[in-house]
Protein backbone atom coordinates (compact mmCIF):
# COMPACT_ATOMS: atom_id res chain seq x y z
CA UNK A 1 0.00 0.00 0.00
CA UNK A 2 1.27 3.48 -0.87
CA UNK A 3 1.78 6.01 1.90
CA UNK A 4 -0.98 8.24 0.57
CA UNK A 5 -3.42 5.32 0.70
CA UNK A 6 -2.66 4.80 4.39
CA UNK A 7 -3.42 8.45 5.11
CA UNK A 8 -6.56 8.40 2.92
CA UNK A 9 -7.93 5.54 5.03
CA UNK A 10 -7.73 7.79 8.08
CA UNK A 11 -9.12 10.81 6.22
CA UNK A 12 -12.15 8.71 5.28
CA UNK A 13 -12.43 7.42 8.85
CA UNK A 14 -12.41 10.98 10.24
CA UNK A 15 -15.23 11.95 7.88
CA UNK A 16 -17.35 8.97 8.92
CA UNK A 17 -16.76 9.51 12.66
CA UNK A 18 -16.61 13.31 12.74
CA UNK A 19 -19.11 13.56 15.62
CA UNK A 20 -17.11 11.16 17.82
CA UNK A 21 -13.94 11.58 19.84
CA UNK A 22 -11.06 11.05 17.42
CA UNK A 23 -7.74 9.98 18.91
CA UNK A 24 -4.47 10.22 17.02
CA UNK A 25 -3.32 6.89 18.46
CA UNK A 26 -6.30 5.15 16.83
CA UNK A 27 -5.73 6.87 13.51
CA UNK A 28 -2.06 5.87 13.58
CA UNK A 29 -3.06 2.24 14.15
CA UNK A 30 -5.44 2.40 11.17
CA UNK A 31 -2.54 3.65 9.04
CA UNK A 32 -0.15 1.03 10.49
CA UNK A 33 2.27 3.78 11.52
CA UNK A 34 3.72 5.08 14.75
CA UNK A 35 2.00 8.21 16.07
CA UNK A 36 5.14 10.25 15.30
CA UNK A 37 5.40 9.21 11.65
CA UNK A 38 1.65 9.23 11.15
CA UNK A 39 1.37 12.87 12.23
CA UNK A 40 4.34 13.89 10.08
CA UNK A 41 2.96 12.13 7.03
CA UNK A 42 -0.57 13.44 7.57
CA UNK A 43 0.64 17.05 7.83
CA UNK A 44 2.77 16.64 4.73
CA UNK A 45 -0.01 15.19 2.55
CA UNK A 46 -3.08 16.98 3.92
CA UNK A 47 -1.29 20.30 4.60
CA UNK A 48 -2.74 20.54 8.11
CA UNK A 49 -1.95 18.88 11.46
CA UNK A 50 -4.42 16.14 12.37
CA UNK A 51 -6.28 17.98 15.13
CA UNK A 52 -6.50 21.17 13.07
CA UNK A 53 -7.90 19.19 10.14
CA UNK A 54 -10.54 17.53 12.34
CA UNK A 55 -11.59 20.96 13.67
CA UNK A 56 -11.87 22.42 10.16
CA UNK A 57 -13.96 19.51 8.89
CA UNK A 58 -16.25 19.84 11.91
CA UNK A 59 -16.67 23.52 11.05
CA UNK A 60 -17.57 22.58 7.49
CA UNK A 61 -20.26 20.23 8.77
CA UNK A 62 -21.46 22.89 11.22
CA UNK A 63 -21.85 25.49 8.47
CA UNK A 64 -24.19 23.09 6.64
CA UNK A 65 -26.12 22.17 9.77
CA UNK A 66 -26.64 25.81 10.79
CA UNK A 67 -28.77 26.38 7.69
CA UNK A 68 -31.41 24.13 9.26
CA UNK A 69 -33.00 26.61 11.66
CA UNK A 70 -34.99 23.86 13.38
CA UNK A 71 -31.77 22.69 15.05
CA UNK A 72 -30.46 24.42 18.17
CA UNK A 73 -26.89 25.69 17.87
CA UNK A 74 -26.03 23.91 21.11
CA UNK A 75 -27.22 20.60 19.67
CA UNK A 76 -25.20 21.17 16.48
CA UNK A 77 -22.12 21.90 18.58
CA UNK A 78 -22.48 18.76 20.68
CA UNK A 79 -23.35 16.56 17.68
CA UNK A 80 -20.12 17.61 15.95
CA UNK A 81 -17.73 17.15 18.84
CA UNK A 82 -17.58 20.69 20.20
CA UNK A 83 -17.77 20.80 23.99
CA UNK A 84 -20.26 23.68 24.17
CA UNK A 85 -22.17 26.39 22.30
CA UNK A 86 -19.44 28.83 23.34
CA UNK A 87 -16.66 26.63 21.93
CA UNK A 88 -18.39 26.37 18.55
CA UNK A 89 -19.06 30.12 18.51
CA UNK A 90 -15.44 31.01 19.28
CA UNK A 91 -14.03 28.50 16.77
CA UNK A 92 -16.52 29.49 14.05
CA UNK A 93 -15.77 33.20 14.45
CA UNK A 94 -12.01 32.60 14.40
CA UNK A 95 -12.38 30.73 11.10
CA UNK A 96 -15.01 32.81 9.28
CA UNK A 97 -15.10 36.19 11.01
CA UNK A 98 -18.77 35.83 11.95
CA UNK A 99 -20.65 33.98 14.69
CA UNK A 100 -22.95 31.01 14.04
CA UNK A 101 -25.92 33.24 14.96
CA UNK A 102 -24.86 35.90 12.43
CA UNK A 103 -24.33 33.26 9.75
CA UNK A 104 -27.72 31.69 10.42
CA UNK A 105 -29.46 35.10 10.30
CA UNK A 106 -27.69 36.12 7.08
CA UNK A 107 -26.30 33.06 5.24
CA UNK A 108 -23.29 33.71 3.01
CA UNK A 109 -21.14 31.28 1.05
CA UNK A 110 -18.18 30.16 3.15
CA UNK A 111 -14.79 28.81 2.16
CA UNK A 112 -14.44 25.53 4.05
CA UNK A 113 -11.47 23.19 4.20
CA UNK A 114 -12.26 20.44 1.71
CA UNK A 115 -11.83 16.76 2.50
CA UNK A 116 -8.84 15.74 0.32
CA UNK A 117 -8.86 12.94 -2.22
CA UNK A 118 -5.17 12.05 -2.25
CA UNK A 119 -5.56 9.75 -5.26
CA UNK A 120 -5.69 12.93 -7.37
CA UNK A 121 -2.11 13.75 -6.37
CA UNK A 122 -0.69 10.48 -7.62
CA UNK A 123 -2.86 9.22 -10.49
CA UNK A 124 -2.11 10.28 -14.05
CA UNK A 125 -4.60 9.67 -16.87
CA UNK A 126 -4.29 10.23 -20.58
CA UNK A 127 -6.41 12.72 -22.46
CA UNK A 128 -10.01 11.59 -23.07
CA UNK A 129 -9.85 9.07 -20.22
CA UNK A 130 -12.32 9.73 -17.35
CA UNK A 131 -10.98 9.61 -13.79
CA UNK A 132 -13.35 8.75 -10.94
CA UNK A 133 -12.19 10.04 -7.56
CA UNK A 134 -14.38 9.98 -4.47
CA UNK A 135 -17.58 11.83 -5.47
CA UNK A 136 -16.40 13.50 -8.70
CA UNK A 137 -15.70 12.42 -12.27
CA UNK A 138 -13.20 14.41 -14.31
CA UNK A 139 -11.72 14.19 -17.80
CA UNK A 140 -9.10 16.21 -19.68
CA UNK A 141 -9.58 16.90 -23.38
CA UNK A 142 -8.61 19.42 -26.08
CA UNK A 143 -11.13 21.86 -27.50
CA UNK A 144 -10.67 24.12 -30.50
CA UNK A 145 -12.16 27.63 -30.49
CA UNK A 146 -12.42 28.66 -34.15
CA UNK A 147 -13.39 32.28 -33.51
CA UNK A 148 -13.08 34.55 -30.44
CA UNK A 149 -15.70 34.16 -27.74
CA UNK A 150 -16.70 37.23 -25.71
CA UNK A 151 -17.99 37.54 -22.15
CA UNK A 152 -19.34 40.53 -20.22
CA UNK A 153 -19.40 40.77 -16.44
CA UNK A 154 -17.85 42.23 -13.31
CA UNK A 155 -14.31 42.08 -11.94
CA UNK A 156 -12.78 42.24 -8.48
CA UNK A 157 -9.22 42.27 -7.22
CA UNK A 158 -8.18 40.19 -4.22
CA UNK A 159 -5.10 39.18 -2.29
CA UNK A 160 -3.46 36.08 -3.73
CA UNK A 161 -3.43 34.45 -0.28
CA UNK A 162 -7.25 34.46 -0.41
CA UNK A 163 -7.20 32.46 -3.65
CA UNK A 164 -6.63 28.98 -2.25
CA UNK A 165 -10.10 27.49 -2.18
CA UNK A 166 -10.15 24.33 -0.14
CA UNK A 167 -7.19 25.42 2.01
CA UNK A 168 -8.38 28.63 3.70
CA UNK A 169 -11.50 29.40 5.67
CA UNK A 170 -13.50 32.62 5.53
CA UNK A 171 -16.40 34.25 3.71
CA UNK A 172 -16.36 33.54 -0.03
CA UNK A 173 -16.06 37.06 -1.44
CA UNK A 174 -16.20 35.80 -5.03
CA UNK A 175 -19.67 34.50 -4.27
CA UNK A 176 -20.66 38.10 -3.55
CA UNK A 177 -19.28 39.15 -6.94
CA UNK A 178 -21.38 36.49 -8.67
CA UNK A 179 -24.43 37.58 -6.69
CA UNK A 180 -23.92 41.17 -7.86
CA UNK A 181 -23.64 40.01 -11.47
CA UNK A 182 -26.75 37.85 -11.30
CA UNK A 183 -28.79 40.65 -9.76
CA UNK A 184 -28.29 42.66 -12.95
CA UNK A 185 -27.72 39.95 -15.54
CA UNK A 186 -31.21 40.17 -17.08
CA UNK A 187 -30.71 43.87 -17.81
CA UNK A 188 -27.50 43.38 -19.85
CA UNK A 189 -28.83 43.33 -23.42
CA UNK A 190 -25.44 42.39 -24.89
CA UNK A 191 -25.53 38.90 -23.38
CA UNK A 192 -26.43 35.83 -25.44
CA UNK A 193 -29.63 34.05 -24.57
CA UNK A 194 -28.69 30.87 -22.66
CA UNK A 195 -24.99 31.69 -23.07
CA UNK A 196 -22.42 30.02 -20.85
CA UNK A 197 -21.17 31.68 -17.68
CA UNK A 198 -17.46 32.19 -17.09
CA UNK A 199 -15.30 32.89 -14.04
CA UNK A 200 -11.66 33.76 -14.74
CA UNK A 201 -8.72 34.21 -12.35
CA UNK A 202 -5.76 36.11 -13.80
CA UNK A 203 -2.86 38.36 -12.65
CA UNK A 204 -3.81 41.55 -10.84
CA UNK A 205 -2.60 45.10 -11.37
CA UNK A 206 -0.86 45.25 -7.98
CA UNK A 207 1.82 42.99 -6.52
CA UNK A 208 0.33 40.30 -4.31
CA UNK A 209 -3.13 40.56 -5.90
CA UNK A 210 -5.07 38.68 -8.56
CA UNK A 211 -8.16 39.68 -10.51
CA UNK A 212 -11.32 37.67 -10.99
CA UNK A 213 -13.90 38.10 -13.74
CA UNK A 214 -17.49 36.83 -13.31
CA UNK A 215 -19.75 37.05 -16.33
CA UNK A 216 -21.63 35.43 -19.19
CA UNK A 217 -21.28 34.94 -22.93
CA UNK A 218 -21.96 38.03 -25.05
CA UNK A 219 -22.64 38.69 -28.73
CA UNK A 220 -19.70 41.12 -29.01
CA UNK A 221 -16.86 42.62 -26.99
CA UNK A 222 -18.83 45.76 -26.08
CA UNK A 223 -19.49 45.91 -22.33
CA UNK A 224 -21.94 48.56 -21.09
CA UNK A 225 -20.78 51.20 -18.63
CA UNK A 226 -19.79 49.73 -15.28
CA UNK A 227 -18.98 46.30 -16.73
CA UNK A 228 -15.86 44.67 -18.11
CA UNK A 229 -15.20 42.02 -20.72
CA UNK A 230 -13.16 38.87 -21.23
CA UNK A 231 -12.18 37.24 -24.50
CA UNK A 232 -11.33 33.62 -25.17
CA UNK A 233 -9.21 33.97 -28.32
CA UNK A 234 -9.19 31.56 -31.22
CA UNK A 235 -6.92 28.67 -30.22
CA UNK A 236 -6.78 25.09 -28.97
CA UNK A 237 -7.44 24.78 -25.23
CA UNK A 238 -6.81 22.13 -22.63
CA UNK A 239 -10.15 21.56 -20.90
CA UNK A 240 -10.67 19.77 -17.60
CA UNK A 241 -14.36 18.87 -17.32
CA UNK A 242 -15.83 17.48 -14.13
CA UNK A 243 -19.13 16.57 -12.50
CA UNK A 244 -20.48 16.56 -8.95
CA UNK A 245 -23.74 15.52 -7.33
CA UNK A 246 -25.13 19.07 -7.09
CA UNK A 247 -24.19 22.71 -7.73
CA UNK A 248 -23.04 23.40 -4.16
CA UNK A 249 -20.58 20.49 -4.23
CA UNK A 250 -19.55 21.51 -7.74
CA UNK A 251 -18.43 25.04 -6.84
CA UNK A 252 -17.26 24.50 -3.25
CA UNK A 253 -15.59 21.09 -3.43
CA UNK A 254 -15.21 19.55 -6.88
CA UNK A 255 -13.79 22.70 -8.49
CA UNK A 256 -11.02 22.86 -5.88
CA UNK A 257 -10.10 19.21 -6.47
CA UNK A 258 -10.18 19.65 -10.24
CA UNK A 259 -7.94 22.74 -10.08
CA UNK A 260 -5.51 20.93 -7.82
CA UNK A 261 -5.39 17.90 -10.11
CA UNK A 262 -4.98 19.92 -13.31
CA UNK A 263 -2.33 22.36 -12.07
CA UNK A 264 -0.42 20.27 -9.54
CA UNK A 265 -0.54 16.80 -11.10
CA UNK A 266 -1.63 16.62 -14.72
CA UNK A 267 0.06 19.65 -16.33
CA UNK A 268 3.42 19.26 -14.54
CA UNK A 269 3.61 15.54 -15.33
CA UNK A 270 2.88 16.26 -18.98
CA UNK A 271 5.52 19.04 -18.90
CA UNK A 272 2.97 21.56 -20.14
CA UNK A 273 2.96 25.29 -19.41
CA UNK A 274 -0.12 27.47 -19.78
CA UNK A 275 -0.97 31.16 -20.05
CA UNK A 276 -1.49 32.90 -16.68
CA UNK A 277 -5.26 32.51 -16.42
CA UNK A 278 -7.77 29.78 -15.59
CA UNK A 279 -11.36 30.03 -16.85
CA UNK A 280 -14.18 28.15 -15.12
CA UNK A 281 -17.06 27.60 -17.53
CA UNK A 282 -20.56 26.27 -16.82
CA UNK A 283 -24.10 26.53 -18.11
CA UNK A 284 -25.42 28.61 -15.20
CA UNK A 285 -25.50 29.01 -11.43
CA UNK A 286 -28.82 27.18 -11.18
CA UNK A 287 -29.14 24.39 -8.62
CA UNK A 288 -29.43 21.71 -11.32
CA UNK A 289 -26.03 22.55 -12.86
CA UNK A 290 -23.72 19.66 -12.02
CA UNK A 291 -20.98 20.01 -14.67
CA UNK A 292 -18.16 22.51 -15.07
CA UNK A 293 -15.04 22.99 -17.19
CA UNK A 294 -11.66 24.58 -16.48
CA UNK A 295 -10.12 26.08 -19.63
CA UNK A 296 -6.40 26.81 -19.92
CA UNK A 297 -4.36 27.90 -22.92
CA UNK A 298 -1.08 26.03 -23.54
CA UNK A 299 2.00 28.16 -23.91
CA UNK A 300 4.43 27.42 -26.73
CA UNK A 301 7.91 27.08 -25.18
CA UNK A 302 10.83 28.18 -27.32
Amino acid sequence: MHAWEQIQITVDYIEEHISEEIKIENLAKLASLSQFYYQRLFSRLVKKPVNEYVKLRRLAKASDALLDTSKRILDIALDLGFSSHETLTRTFKDAFGITPEEYRANPVRLNNFVKPQLLLNYTLVDENVPLIADDIVLEITRQQVSSPQFFIGLTAEELINQMSRGYKTGVDTLGKLWDAFHENKSAISELKADGAELGVAYPGTKEGYYRYFAGAEAVANKPPEGYSSWELPESEYIVCSFEAEDFEHLVMDAVYKAHKYLFETWLPNHKLHVKPFAAERYASHSSDTTCMEIWVLPEVME
